[in-house]
């Protein structure tokens, strides 16, 4: 048996940054991992020796070396890790495309600024009112209330159509409401990429994890990849430890999850309250290409498409919404380190459906959803004549399958337990379910949840 000042429970970018925080003040961790591979939701494989990402097409929260006050500038920081590390490439420009109207943005927010002037000039004011109080308002604050972030938007921009794109990029890559984000959120997500935007790793996430695991081992912090959790042991209202599933007992002053709230609840060992479960998940297809996107003159890095007025972003009644989609073009960021074009494509998805399923049919249906894919680009992109060298396409069942969170839910519950507290003496939530998303978000949220509940005096240090 076991003893350590603190274990952590996954091995993703939350818990991974929350461990070497700890280690770092030479406390006795332990990180488990059930998966043999780290990364969680933002993770990599490799099939015919072509490498892939899975989990958000782009870093969010870019910031430049040595520019002060940023997000990434602080977590740099506080892991002590050097930017230049991280190898950083920023997007061309990414676009939100309706059928009206077409939006550019970059990491620069002047483009911003100057296409809604263009497409959207009687919103010019009221833009420039959301922008100031985006600036102003303090997102990090863990006593923020929830509240509709549309309904505080539509208080300033009056144009239905313009809201509904503003929203889009910022529900799909960080959303667990459906149709609606909380304003807190809402103000990160508006931060992170319309005003910092849009990066890639050298080499993509698998530089990030092993950037973190390198820090994390020289500190001398404990790993232990394929290591499930039976449950979580708890004693007179106050955590205790873990018992894994080869039945091996650890003990532990304090644990933190990084697996999500209703699934981190799911393995205590005494009966606990039902939460609600998130409706959004998603199928992604990876394609691979003879040729390049920006052969035949794709210059955006990412594309948010949307077939209607009116953003749908809600669980659908069928396998997939092919009526709106994110499509990345990972070739076209300032540096690309790929030998062949390669463009992902990801759709909103109903778990349930994909989950009744037999094999022979979820089979053919993954087919479906890659075919969709390729009319799609074929639609979007006449000119981009290539041939598919080889693709892939997860379903929510493979993210449930190797994140373990319920329903393939991406950004987890919508009940966010914001201060990271589980109502349980000395279990404590990092990461999505603690409201922090992204990859940034991600590894703040384990920094900033280590800090406050494991370090004595740690939000100072």
């Amino acid at each position: 048996m076991k003893d350590y000042d603190t274990v952590i429970i996954g091995a993703g970018m939350s818990g991974l940054a929350a461990g070497i925080r700890l280690a770092m003040f030479d406390q006795k961790v332990c990180i488990l991992e059930k998966h043999k591979v780290p990364g969680g939701l933002n993770s990599y494989y490799e099939r015919q020796g072509r490498k892939l990402d899975v989990g958000l097409h782009a870093m969010t929260n870019f910031a430049r070396q040595g520019e002060r006050g940023r997000p990434l500038t602080k977590l740099l920081k506080q892991l002590r890790i050097p930017h230049e590390k991280l190898g950083l490439s920023q997007q061309h420009f990414s676009r939100i495309k309706f059928p009206e109207h077409d939006i550019s943005f970059s990491n620069d927010p002047q483009l911003l600024i100057k296409e809604l002037e263009k497409v959207f000039p009687l919103q010019k004011d009221n833009f420039a009112k959301l922008l100031e109080l985006v600036k102003n308002f303090d997102n990090v604050n863990l006593n923020n209330k929830p509240q509709s972030a549309k309904e505080k938007v539509r208080e300033i921009i009056t144009d239905e159509r313009l809201l509904e794109m503003l929203f889009c990029p910022l529900l799909i890559y960080g959303s667990a409401w459906e149709n609606d984000m909380d304003f807190s959120q809402f103000v990160t997500m508006f931060k992170s990429i319309y005003l910092e935007g849009f990066s890639r790793p050298q080499n993509g996430v698998r530089s990030i994890i092993n950037l973190l695991l390198e820090k994390y081992t020289q500190l001398g912090g404990e790993l232990h990849l394929g290591t499930g959790i039976k449950k979580i042991d708890v004693e007179n209202g106050a955590v205790r430890g873990v018992t894994l599933d080869s039945g091996e007992k650890i003990i532990a002053d304090k644990v933190m999850s990084s697996i999500g709230l209703p699934e981190t609840m799911n393995i205590i060992s005494e009966n606990s309250k039902s939460l609600i479960i998130g409706n959004m998940s998603f199928t992604e297809t990876i394609l691979f290409f003879d040729k390049k996107p920006g052969d035949v003159g794709i210059k955006e890095t990412i594309i948010f498409y949307n077939e209607n007025e009116k953003y749908e972003y809600r669980r659908p009644e069928t396998l997939c919404d092919y009526r709106s989609a994110v499509i990345c073009f990972p070739n076209n960021f300032a540096h690309d380190d790929y030998d062949e074009g390669l463009i992902r494509v990801t759709f909103i998805a109903n778990f349930d459906k994909w989950d009744e399923l037999d094999r022979k049919t979820y089979l053919q249906k993954k087919k479906d959803v890659c075919n969709k894919a390729l009319a799609l680009i074929a639609r979007m992109f006449p000119k981009f004549q290539a041939n598919l060298l080889y693709h892939d396409v997860f379903t929510p069942k493979t993210i449930t399958r190797y994140t373990g969170h319920f329903k393939g839910a991406v950004y987890g519950t919508t009940q966010k337990a914001r201060d990271g507290r589980t109502g349980i003496k000395n279990l404590f939530i990092c990461g999505t379910d603690q409201g922090f998303l992204g990859i940034v978000g991600a590894m703040l949220s384990g920094i900033s949840m280590a800090n406050l509940h494991c370090l004595m005096n740690g939000e100072k240090a």
